[in-house]
């Protein structure tokens, strides 16, 4: 099985609700996106799937979020990094997968030390 990675940065606002303490507070992070493809077979030139092209389809939906309040942005979602990895898996999984390629993940950091990931639900 290969696997390739694209990652892409973002700036944002938002007050996380209903978590109690300073994170209740609007503050901002930059955030970064890991977004992991898999597939079984590579193409003709010996990729699984082009990277500028993998990037493209990212940054449509990182750049609807960048330089926004995402309490806005998100409206029903509190917008924790759990919920941004969802929230991205979701909206990438229609674009990304196609025949012998597969949205693997998506890993939203807020911090260099605090990450969450979505991988999609369990069949």
């Amino acid at each position: 099985m290969y696997e390739i990675m694209v990652e892409m940065d973002f700036s944002a606002a938002h007050q996380v609700r209903e978590v109690g303490g300073r994170c209740e507070n609007l503050h901002g992070h930059t955030y970064k996106v890991q977004v992991f493809l898999e597939g079984k077979d590579l193409n003709a030139v010996g990729m699984l799937v082009d990277f500028r092209e993998v990037k493209r389809k990212v940054k449509k939906w990182v750049d609807k979020l960048d330089h926004t309040y995402l309490n806005e942005s998100l409206k029903d979602i509190n917008p924790t990094a759990e919920n941004l990895a969802r929230y991205l898996f979701e909206r990438l999984q229609e674009e990304i997968n196609c025949k012998g390629v597969r949205l693997s993940r998506v890993r939203v950091a807020e911090a260099e030390d605090a990450w969450a990931s979505y991988s999609g639900e369990e069949d």
